[in-house]
């Protein structure tokens, strides 16, 4: 008991490394854009979302490349989508008041994100069927000619983007790019640190429970990675700026899905997979898409009641993952 109280307080800390880290990193983010005069489409869908998922990004490099843990890593994805779709958007509703959408947001974004979630799991199906490993289960090899698939997408999302600017550039502005580039190194390092944190927790709560740790990872890095997005995303709602916070949500797991995960493979060559362990995670993922999706388009609104239908499904998300930590389920395979 002693060891599990170690354990959650540790990812406390490693949060609050990693939210100080994230806030230090996107504003460099945005002010070296600003700087260099980037075009609108690489502020908005490029800088934006790499500054607010960085955390995610570094998430699966650490579990990857120090832990060798890739499933970990995309528990931590699926775990952070899930916390984005579901506990920012109904938050930011409750504390901002009823938040409006609009068919731009429903049906570009929404789809286009819907289209991320697939892409990703066919690009799991796929390691699995042309790249099994030898042994007869259900285990895979995602290789790089694979990882190309998805960051396609993202190259495709780009160009949708891009379409619907008219301007290409902004004039740079005057600010001290030396400086701010010290910060965005110093806010990457804590991120680093603080996602460090997160992945030791997430590795000694799944010996602690006896459960695979890629379960942890898609509550504890998933939700301490998520933080940073949530207070941006509760801010432009309480600034009447509900399109921006919801926007944020999606081009961020659209990010975390196409790119995040594909560069893990990248940069560690090929990494395996036991597809019934992410069957799981992807079915409570594409559950919780078609929640957000639904109270979207339902008046072009998200209102106090459907906040609370988001928030009350995350919470049956996190109880069925401390069921299966404990033993009554068995939905994923130890």
């Amino acid at each position: 008991m002693i060891d599990v109280l170690v354990l959650l307080g540790l990812a406390t800390g490693a949060t609050l490394v990693v939210w100080k880290g994230s806030t230090w990193l996107e504003e460099a983010a945005n002010t070296l854009a600003a700087g260099y005069g980037a075009p609108r489409v690489v502020q908005g869908a490029v800088i934006a979302a790499v500054g607010s998922s960085m955390p995610e990004l570094v998430s699966v490099l650490v579990a990857t490349l120090l832990h060798n843990e890739f499933e970990l890593g995309v528990g931590a994805i699926v775990g952070s989508a899930v916390f984005n779709l579901l506990v920012i958007p109904g938050v930011a509703a409750l504390v901002g008041g009823t938040m409006d959408t609009n068919r731009d947001l429903v049906y570009k974004e929404a789809l286009f994100y819907m289209l991320a979630v697939a892409g990703l799991l066919l690009t799991f199906s796929l390691a699995v069927i042309y790249y099994p490993l030898s042994g007869g289960g259900l285990e895979g090899t995602v290789t790089r000619p694979l990882a190309l698939f998805p960051l396609g997408l993202y190259v495709l999302y780009l160009f949708t983007q891009y379409l619907d600017l008219t301007e290409s550039g902004q004039e740079p502005a005057d600010v001290a790019l030396l400086r701010t580039w010290g910060w965005f190194v110093l806010g990457l390092a804590f991120i680093v640190v603080g996602v460090e944190g997160l992945v030791r927790a997430a590795i000694g709560l799944g010996e602690a429970f006896g459960t695979p740790a890629f379960l942890w990872g898609m509550v504890v890095v998933a939700a301490g990675s998520s933080i940073p997005d949530a207070f941006v995303s509760v801010a432009a709602a309480r600034g009447g700026r509900a399109t921006v916070s919801l926007a944020n949500v999606l081009g961020s797991n659209i990010f975390d899905l196409l790119v995040a995960v594909p560069l893990g493979v990248l940069v560690a060559g090929s990494l395996t997979i036991t597809f019934p362990h992410i069957v799981p995670m992807m079915a409570f993922l594409i559950l919780a898409t078609i929640v957000f999706f639904t109270v979207m388009r339902t008046n072009m609104l998200l209102s106090e009641r459907e906040a609370w239908t988001l928030l009350v499904l995350y919470g049956l998300f996190v109880g069925w993952i401390i069921l299966e930590s404990v033993g009554i389920t068995s939905v994923v395979p130890n």
